[in-house]
């Protein structure tokens, strides 16, 4: 049988003991990542590794076929609030903060931008006719039809705006990323998401032409561009900011120009049309012969 002493715990002086409550180090180059400027405002506007996995296998439980009406039916999977707190965030954007990073990438969706582009075809085609109205209004010669031709093109124009240049754009970041390994590629869906939720401002801002002063027509269209420009800027931005800087300013220079000449080309057409030159009304004279009388 082992004596006492035998069972005792002997303690050697020259071992490290570890206490619980002590702070576990952190390696230098772990803390050197976290320390670094801007490095978490990049995180938060372009994601992370993480959450690029994590979308990257959310993406793949849509199992279902592209001829399917399931598939489709997920990009309209969104409520009510969703859209409206996306409309918000188009109309009052936050500076340094990315639209798709904020309300978009957990669920992006066409049920928003379908609408808002509809919307806003029929309001540009209908507060042209009466915009139209309202200026030749009490002129005797002015005979007022209904010019159904504005709704056709209003939504050629709107809806090519909506899908052909997102597609452009969508393949000019894929086709930049594969020569920039920093350069980020938004999904297709996303970008038309932007494009469609940043037009919302246009539908008050069409009502608002009614009124006849080319002063104020123009007022309302350059404040609804620096906010809708806004949002695609702070969108896209990030994005194109780590290319070359001339590629990456051309870039959102022609992101910017493209949505001016919509803004500007609707007001140009569907509002400043140019005075119309009426014929001249006949008049009958008593003794059977007729009258032309100028008008100007």
């Amino acid at each position: 049988m082992a004596a006492a002493d035998d069972l005792k715990f002997q303690a050697n002086p020259d071992a490290t003991t570890i206490s619980i409550d002590e702070p576990v180090e952190i390696p230098k180059n772990q803390h050197s990542r976290q320390q670094e400027p801007g490095r978490e405002e990049d995180d938060e506007l372009l994601g992370t590794d993480d959450s690029d996995k994590t979308e990257l296998l959310a993406g793949q439980k849509k199992s279902a076929p592209f001829w399917t009406f399931e598939y489709y039916q997920t990009f309209f999977d969104v409520d009510t609030y969703q859209v409206l707190d996306r409309i918000k965030g188009s109309v009052f954007p936050v500076p340094g903060k990315n639209f798709v990073r904020l309300y978009i990438r957990s669920n992006p969706d066409l049920y928003g931008p379908f609408w808002i582009c509809a919307t806003l075809v029929f309001t540009i085609a209908v507060s042209g006719n009466l915009s139209n109205f309202f200026i030749h209004l009490g002129k005797p010669t002015y005979h007022y039809v209904p010019e159904f031709r504005k709704v056709s093109i209003a939504a050629t124009t709107i809806y090519a705006y909506a899908w052909l240049v997102p597609l452009a754009l969508w393949g000019f970041l894929m086709w930049r990323n594969s020569k920039v390994m920093n350069i980020v590629s938004y999904s297709f869906l996303e970008i038309v998401c932007v494009y469609g939720y940043s037009l919302f401002i246009y539908i008050p801002t069409a009502i608002l032409w009614i009124i006849p002063q080319k002063v104020v027509r123009w007022v309302l269209v350059v404040f609804s561009l620096c906010l809708s420009g806004s949002v695609l800027v702070m969108t896209f931005w990030p994005a194109v900011r780590d290319d070359n800087r001339r590629i990456a300013l051309a870039t959102v220079g022609t992101i910017l120009l493209l949505h001016a000449l919509l803004a500007v080309g609707c007001l140009a057409y569907f509002f400043d049309a140019p005075e119309l030159d009426f014929p001249a009304p006949i008049i009958p004279a008593h003794n059977g012969t007729t009258v032309t009388t100028k008008s100007h």
